[in-house]
């Protein structure tokens, strides 16, 4: 391909991930991005949602990914319904969190159909994913959601969750822990 910049193998090396999949190598343990034994403590998972002046809703998730994973596995941001989804009609979600249980759960689209079918709030629906549906099924981590009038909410049931919020009345949180 032309006028696209190549970067050399060293571009790509992270000592932290090299050093994390040394601990994980040879086993049938994997590792998200973070890594307790090696000192750190964060989620890398990147979500956003928004909603325009019209009522548009959009959402976009990215993955710190996973160490030594199962060879094929597809983890939930990728997947439309389990890890991200939007609806004009009801909610916009990106999830964070131990994939597979998200998966399972379909828990951004199960959002939006509590919303739609139930007619619950945001926040309601929102609970009822992260504090009972993912907790059966042994699923940790959480969610940020907005819906079409622009109420948002940002729920976990982990030990904490980066995340922040804006709106147009310059109201702004920024939180880790609960």
């Amino acid at each position: 391909m032309k006028n696209i910049a190549r970067e050399s193998e060293d571009y790509f090396y992270s000592a932290f991930r090299h050093d994390q999949w040394q601990l994980m190598k040879g086993t049938d343990s994997s590792a998200l991005d973070h890594n307790v034994q090696l000192g750190e403590k964060k989620f890398g998972t990147v979500g956003a949602v928004a909603c325009d002046i019209h009522g548009n809703l959009a959402a976009a998730t990215s993955t710190g990914g996973m160490t030594n994973k199962k060879y094929g596995r597809v983890g939930d941001s990728p997947i439309i319904g389990a890890g991200t989804y939007a609806n004009n009609n009801t909610c916009a979600i990106s999830c964070t969190g131990h994939g597979e249980p998200f998966i399972r759960a379909v828990t951004a689209y199960d959002v939006s159909c509590l919303m739609e079918y139930k007619g619950l709030s945001l926040y309601d629906a929102m609970h009822i994913v992260v504090h009972d549906k993912l907790l059966k099924i042994e699923g940790e981590g959480g969610m940020i959601g907005v819906d079409a009038k622009g109420n948002a909410a940002l729920l976990f049931n982990s030990e904490g969750m980066y995340r922040g919020y804006c709106n147009s009345n310059k109201e702004r949180i920024i939180s880790i822990y609960k």
